[in-house]
């Protein structure tokens, strides 16, 4: 059995809101492997959360960054290579998209909802990915983000999120090509549905939830520890030759057809 080291290594993780949350599920993972961790939070309403949720992580800090405003990014930068120097492991699991944008028809997404989605759940990747480059280029590192299965499938009132998981996933696959020369990987997880606060924004989510343990190969649905786990697994020296791809954590449902 393979015991995975993150010591020393520093990841940044975000997209916590709660204890619900798959970025803290993995942050968990991390810590407990070793990993030196920053959780950020987009705002001063959830920045209570995330820092008591810090307590739980020795050692573990906290920073601001709303990835729709670059001035917190660079802020974020310049914290990461005054207290750390380097950056080994990029979690990004940010999302959104407004309610009224994942309740109607997906055909009457507005111009500015549509954007605004995927402004924040899909070219935040990039962006944050180009502000970290210089610590992450220091040592090699490793990229994760999360998605899901309304990327190349139709999933009713997931509208124009589906829309932005497709423009991750392919934008997993060309930073990949793109920054593998520097010894960086980037990888996704695609998870079944889990009770996280985002998920619960879905409307008919408990729905979704039936079916797919009705459906998937193993009967149930997943936990956010096992998508910590794989996280574990893609970040670290383990996945060493994995780049590119989407993993799916959602007890075999995506393979079924009928």
């Amino acid at each position: 059995m393979y015991a995975v080291d993150l010591s020393y290594r520093h990841a940044l993780v975000m997209g916590v809101a709660n204890h619900r949350s798959l970025s803290w599920a993995i942050a968990r993972a991390l810590h407990e492997a070793g990993a030196r961790i920053c959780l950020t939070y987009a705002n001063d309403r959830l920045r209570p959360a995330v820092e008591e949720l810090a307590l739980h992580l020795p050692g573990a800090i906290t920073a601001e960054c709303d990835v729709t405003h670059d001035r917190t990014v660079h802020a974020l930068h310049r914290k990461l290579e005054r207290t750390w120097g380097s950056l080994e492991i990029l979690v990004h699991g940010v999302a959104w998209a407004r309610k009224e944008d994942l309740e109607g028809k997906f055909v009457a997404t507005s111009r500015d909802g549509f954007m605004a989605t995927l402004d924040v759940s899909a070219f935040s990747l990039l962006n944050v990915t180009n502000h970290m480059l210089p610590l992450l280029h220091r040592h090699g590192a490793s990229i994760l983000t999360l998605t899901y299965l309304a990327a190349e499938r139709a999933v009713p009132n997931y509208n124009v999120m589906g829309s932005a998981k497709a423009v991750l996933e392919q934008s997993v696959r060309q930073l990949a090509f793109e920054l593998g020369p520097r010894k960086i990987r980037v990888n996704a997880i695609s998870a079944g549905p889990v009770s996280t606060l985002a998920a619960r924004g879905i409307h008919g989510f408990v729905g979704m939830q039936h079916h797919h343990a009705e459906r998937a190969p193993l009967k149930r649905n997943i936990t956010k520890e096992e998508v910590g786990s794989a996280a574990l697994f893609l970040l670290s020296d383990m996945a060493s030759g994995v780049t590119g791809e989407i993993l799916f954590v959602d007890a075999g449902y995506h393979i079924m057809g009928l």
